[in-house]
């Protein structure tokens, strides 16, 4: 007998090791903010408690001051939060990882690149946040190349990309999808998709932006450069269409879809203009796509084959407000803050704006760069003096506060992890915490 329950088992074991396994593994949590816009690489938390209300004294768990200015955004994972952190003088292009209870740094990687580079005079280098899975983190640093550590700082892998030239530098983060390092080396004359093995830094696939998309602009703005800037600054997002995953990309003019494993294109539409700042935003079976200077945003169904512009782009609106952050999408609408500090709510299948309202802070600077971050029904986002404007995800206009932190300049977005929130400006790394309530007497 027991030797039948012995067979019986046996084409069960590679099911039950897999399962094991799978279950072992590291994994995203809602305790886990593992890349730029969170878990699912869209501004959406799944945590439901949040901080609502602070100020440089109010519920502040600590603060600590970081060495110089940089626009990028923290990630958590479990006890150690990671920023991406340059050394002008130096030419250090580093990686630091802080203690998440105290804010003590608890390491610091990285290389030198002293070379020229071009670069926004207000964008600082290391613009591209990173990213981990809880057992390596990945960072990217343009010319100076992409960089694997461990979570203790020793190095996995390196990979040298080649040269990176744009006159704004660069913004796109990598990420992180099963065995996959996906991450856009871009914009500029070499700027292509790439996707390596996250391993071993290999390269498994690649799409020059060249080979798909044209580089002259077509509507009449030429810029400083012969035929005009054109680049986009997005990091790419992947979503489930039906049975299958896509990798979604929004270049200048076109917005693209690929087999992330492969690198197959799947699906583009037309329809954005040549720059583009906002990352893609996605709900509903709905990709939303939006472009900055002289914007146009336009809203495509997945899922579709090939050109999908006359049969799945549902709306194109054009001549829109500057967009340099990426909004969120909750329900049937979108929302968003425009680079002038005015949030806009749309519907996700019109593009109707169904309100616009400018929405002010206690610092001097109330534009933003800064991208949404979605919790529960609430939207929080950062203007350039560090103000995070509180906003209901309401068809109607609802401002619930604004927080300072003494108008600290800021352009990098919130990281959320298990009630934490996470906010750099160029002078600190803050971690924001509704205090405990006393006990009842």
């Amino acid at each position: 007998m027991k030797m039948n329950i012995r067979r019986a088992l046996l084409p069960l074991l590679p099911a039950l090791a897999y399962v094991t396994l799978t279950l072992l593994a590291p994994r995203a949590t809602a305790a886990q903010w593992p890349s730029w816009r969170g878990p699912n690489g869209d501004g959406t938390s799944p945590e439901k408690t949040l901080p609502l209300k602070w100020s440089p004294t109010e519920n502040v768990k600590w603060k600590t001051p970081l060495p110089e200015p940089g626009d990028s955004s923290p990630i958590v994972w479990d006890d150690k939060i990671f920023l991406t952190q340059s050394f002008e003088s130096e030419g250090g292009r580093t990686l630091i990882c802080f203690d998440r209870a105290t804010g003590k740094q608890l390491w610091k990687q990285g290389t030198t690149w002293k070379k020229p580079e071009k670069r926004y005079n207000k964008n600082p280098y290391c613009a591209a946040s990173p990213v981990t899975d809880g057992t390596r983190v990945i960072a990217f640093f343009g010319s100076a190349g992409l960089f694997c550590w461990d979570m203790n700082g020793q190095e996995l892998w390196h990979r040298d990309l080649g040269k990176h030239e744009h006159e704004w530098a660069y913004a796109a983060s990598p990420l992180i999808h099963g065995d996959l390092c996906i991450l856009y080396f871009g914009p500029g004359l070499n700027a292509r998709l790439i996707g390596l093995d996250k391993n071993t830094g290999k390269t498994l696939w690649e799409n020059a932006e060249s080979a798909i998309v044209p580089r002259a602009r077509t509507d009449g703005f030429k810029g400083q450069e012969k035929n005009g800037m054109v680049g986009t600054f997005t990091t790419p997002i992947i979503v489930r269409a039906g049975d299958r995953d896509e990798l979604i990309h929004t270049f200048p003019q076109q917005t693209r879809a690929f087999d992330p494993l492969t690198g197959k294109p799947l699906w583009n539409c037309d329809g954005l203009n040549e720059l583009v700042y906002a990352s893609p935003i996605h709900g509903r079976g709905v990709l939303v796509g939006m472009g900055g200077f002289l914007g146009t945003s336009i809203a495509v169904k997945t899922g579709g084959t090939g050109d999908v512009t006359a049969s799945h782009r549902l709306w194109q609106s054009v001549r829109t407000k500057n967009r340099l952050g990426s909004g969120v999408v909750f329900g049937e609408h979108i929302y968003v803050l425009n680079s002038d500090g005015i949030a806009e709510c749309l519907e996700l299948t019109t593009g109707k704006s169904l309100w616009q309202e400018r929405v002010k802070g206690t610092g001097p600077q109330g534009d933003s760069w800064s991208s949404m971050l979605l919790a529960g029904d609430h939207i929080l986002v950062l203007n350039k003096s560090g103000d995070t404007l509180v906003l209901k995800a309401s068809p109607t206009f609802q401002l619930v506060g604004v927080n300072s932190l003494g108008n600290e300049t800021c352009n990098a977005s919130h990281a959320l992890s298990n009630g934490d929130l996470f906010i750099r400006t160029h002078k600190n790394l803050w971690c924001i915490r509704d205090a405990p309530k006393s006990a009842a007497r």
